[in-house]
């Protein structure tokens, strides 16, 4: 049974998740909770009580009958419902929540009509559409404007279309399997120029750098190349999966009579396989690198460097929030 959290001498500290994120699988636990698609199915009423929960705890207000379980609860659902910065309500498929039912059919759809060209576009445009609403969804400050979510849209959709139909012609004698892996090729062309567009404004001018307590202490273009990249990476891995794993099962499938009995039911098996896939490789994706990434100070540019160094008591580790 959980304790009570007023019975407790130290309190839990829920600005920070509740699991360590310096392990891969604390960081799986904690996105675990976050991409739960079981929070989309909460209450308006629900949402309600778990912000109200979150806001008396922050105020030092707490319930006789709250415990450390029912604390946290609140805080995953808060989470996963709240903007972070505006503590807005989010748009209710732009939730992280949100990713899994919503990828599984659009993978599921890419992945069954990927021979058509209209298919193709349609597919494609729908993806980078969703991608679109996550974005805006979850935009911060600069990095996130409605100029720079409209040019990465365009340049991301103008991306995955050129690779996916030009890729279909080269593919088109090939074996059928060849041509089921294009979606993945075009999802990652569309991954490397959507992210990098998005957070130009962090190549340009650098991304913020904390010390342990959260305290800015400069700028650094070369760790936001970095932290971007670990970022496409991940996106990537948790596509991988998904396009690489369903194009094989299907190539057998597809060979079995039933299956060629029903060819109806591929897309429903792709859907389905898509779904079950993405319930791991999204927390897994997320959880790749850490969120907020530790830098040693001696590997930061030199003007940043000795900016650092000439701090009272300067930090040898300082760290970046890498996104998501």
């Amino acid at each position: 049974m959980s304790e009570l959290v007023r019975a407790l001498v130290v309190k839990p500290d829920i600005s920070k998740p509740r699991w360590d994120q310096s392990t891969f699988e604390g960081r799986a636990k904690h996105f675990v909770t976050i991409t739960n698609p079981m929070n989309l199915f909460a209450t308006d009423s629900q949402l309600e009580t778990s912000k109200t929960v979150i806001e008396n705890f922050r105020k030092g207000v707490v319930s006789d009958t709250l415990t450390v379980n029912d604390l946290w609860n609140a805080k995953h659902l808060f989470d996963s419902a709240y903007h972070p910065t505006s503590g807005d309500k989010m748009f209710i498929i732009g939730r992280m929540s949100a990713q899994v039912p919503m990828n599984m059919a659009i993978t599921g759809g890419m992945l069954t009509f990927y021979k058509s060209p209209a298919a193709v576009i349609f597919w494609q445009w729908l993806n980078q559409s969703f991608n679109a609403v996550v974005n805006y969804t979850n935009r911060s400050g600069e990095s996130g404007s409605t100029t720079q979510l409209l040019t990465s849209y365009c340049a991301a959709t103008g991306g995955a279309l050129t690779a996916a139909l030009g890729l279909n012609a080269l593919v088109r004698t090939m074996p059928p399997l060849i041509g089921r892996l294009v979606p993945f090729v075009a999802v990652c062309v569309a991954n490397s120029i959507n992210i990098p567009l998005m957070r130009r404004s962090e190549l340009t001018d650098g991304i913020a750098i904390v010390d342990a307590e959260g305290n800015e202490v400069g700028k650094s273009k070369k760790v936001a190349k970095s932290a971007i990249t670990q970022v496409v990476i991940s996106r990537v891995g948790m596509a991988a999966p998904t396009f690489g794993l369903i194009p094989v099962i299907m190539n057998v499938l597809e060979k079995k009579p039933w299956m060629k009995a029903k060819p109806g039911l591929a897309a429903p098996i792709q859907v389905f396989l898509a779904g079950a896939i993405l319930l791991v490789s999204t927390p897994v994706g997320c959880a790749l690198f850490p969120q907020m990434t530790p830098i040693k100070v001696e590997d930061l540019e030199p003007e940043l460097r000795d900016k650092i160094r000439s701090m009272p008591k300067p930090p040898e580790i300082v760290y970046c929030n890498k996104g998501l």
